[in-house]
């Protein structure tokens, strides 16, 4: 046992993956199993990684979650920014531009309204639980948009942490529903094809959402849901602590 968590240790990343991959297989398989693919292997994987955090950090007292457990520690690296940046852009490079085309103006256009109107309301879900002040607001509203999104913009604007810690659970949140329901609502909105995948991206955000809940619906769909949802991210990153955080502190000051 001994040399097996010496191996272990000194081969963080490779252990990550294999622990992940093992996961990975487990949810595929609840999926198939407990809910006939009708909730996507990726969300329950979500949903197990946040009951392991939440373990390990109570039994730890650290807050990496289980990358505080020595035998986990490269899951902290395989979690990190850079594999999940590699992760996103390896994604797009799926996509035909022929199809990219055919979204045009509406595409483009999904992306803004999916931002605003995700800030707008996570501003006034944050408002009704008391929140005041403009860093606040905008802040768990940019976590509306994406976790990745509400972060960026709270150390941009000196937040509390425990209101960027909020707004990464509302990203969370925002990411495993879409994820789970998109699955149930694809025949209903005409999910069906590249142009709509991306007017969904567009509109949803979340790139892990989407890219889960279109796996689940169609598997070709996947890049063109996950490119605009990309775009998504980037325009929240632009937009949340620039210009939505000066017309929301014009109105809270007002």
């Amino acid at each position: 046992m001994n040399a097996l968590q010496s191996v272990v240790v000194a081969n963080g990343l490779v252990s990550a993956f294999a622990v992940v991959g093992l996961l990975v297989v487990l949810s595929y398989y609840l999926s198939a199993r407990l809910t006939h693919n009708r909730i996507h292997g990726s969300a329950i994987a979500i949903l197990i990684g946040l009951g392991a955090a939440w373990w390990a950090g109570n039994i730890t007292g650290g807050s990496r979650g289980v990358a505080d457990l020595g035998l986990l520690a490269g899951i902290g690296v395989m979690g990190g920014g850079m594999l999940r940046d590699f992760a996103i852009v390896s994604t797009a490079f799926g996509v035909k531009l022929g199809e990219l085309r055919k979204a045009g103006l509406v595409g483009t256009l999904s992306i803004f309204i999916g931002v605003a109107l995700s800030f707008v309301v996570g501003v006034i879900t944050a408002a009704l639980f008391g929140y005041r002040d403009a860093v606040s607001l905008t802040t768990i509203g940019a976590g509306a948009v994406t976790y990745i999104v509400g972060p960026v913009t709270g150390a941009a604007l000196g937040a509390d942490s425990a209101v960027m810690a909020l707004s990464v659970t509302t990203g969370v949140v925002k990411s495993v529903l879409v994820m789970a329901c998109t699955p149930w609502v694809a025949r209903l909105i005409g999910l069906d094809n590249p142009a709509s995948a991306m007017v969904f991206g567009g509109l949803m955000g979340t790139t892990s959402g989407v890219a889960g809940g279109l796996a689940a619906t169609d598997p070709k769909l996947v890049p063109y849901g996950a490119l605009t949802a990309t775009f998504y991210t980037g325009a929240g990153c632009l937009l949340c602590p620039s210009l939505f955080y000066f017309l929301l502190r014009a109105i809270v000051e007002a």
